[in-house]
């Protein structure tokens, strides 16, 4: 057998262990998205006659795809919380939440510029876009720049927007 044809081999294998996960379109696992809808079943494993572990109740929060499984998500949420949810409870549009116990939010990203709001911890934002350094979010009508570091729900060097 050639080296050729064994990498081929090996790369099939790979493929169906992680549930074809190239073939959704997305962005190889580990991600982050959103909850979709305002109420989610978390199940302990991937389909319908799994139990129901635990439920979100709001739309928004930010999680990581850590696994896939046909049409059946792993994710982990800010508290490490891991479980299974089906991709269309799902969506791309992101958000984070303030993970430093206070971060401000500054008219330019620069943190001599005028701040406009202090943000506690836990508060959820929606994540415009981002530089190295910073990221342009917004809560409500409010938008404005926050420092990258004080944010879960992104990667450190991810471009966004």
């Amino acid at each position: 057998m050639t080296k050729a044809l064994r990498f081929f081999l090996y790369l099939i294998l790979c493929l169906k262990i992680t549930g074809c996960a190239l073939a959704t379109g997305k962005p190889f696992t580990p991600r982050f998205v959103s909850i979709k809808p305002n109420e989610v079943n978390v199940r302990v494993g991937p389909g319908q006659n799994y139990p129901t572990d635990w439920v979100y109740l709001k739309a928004g929060i930010p999680v990581e795809i850590i696994a896939e499984f046909d049409v059946w998500r792993k994710i982990r949420d800010i508290e490490g919380t891991e479980g299974w949810v089906h991709q269309s409870m799902l969506c791309s549009k992101r958000h984070a939440i303030v993970q430093s116990p206070e971060a401000f939010l500054y008219k330019t990203p620069n943190p001599a510029s005028c701040p406009l709001v202090r943000l506690q911890k836990g508060v959820f934002v929606d994540l415009l876009k981002c530089s190295e350094e910073w990221c342009q979010v917004r809560i409500e009508d409010i938008k404005g720049w926050v420092q990258r570091s004080t944010l879960w729900g992104i990667y450190p060097k991810e471009p966004i927007g």
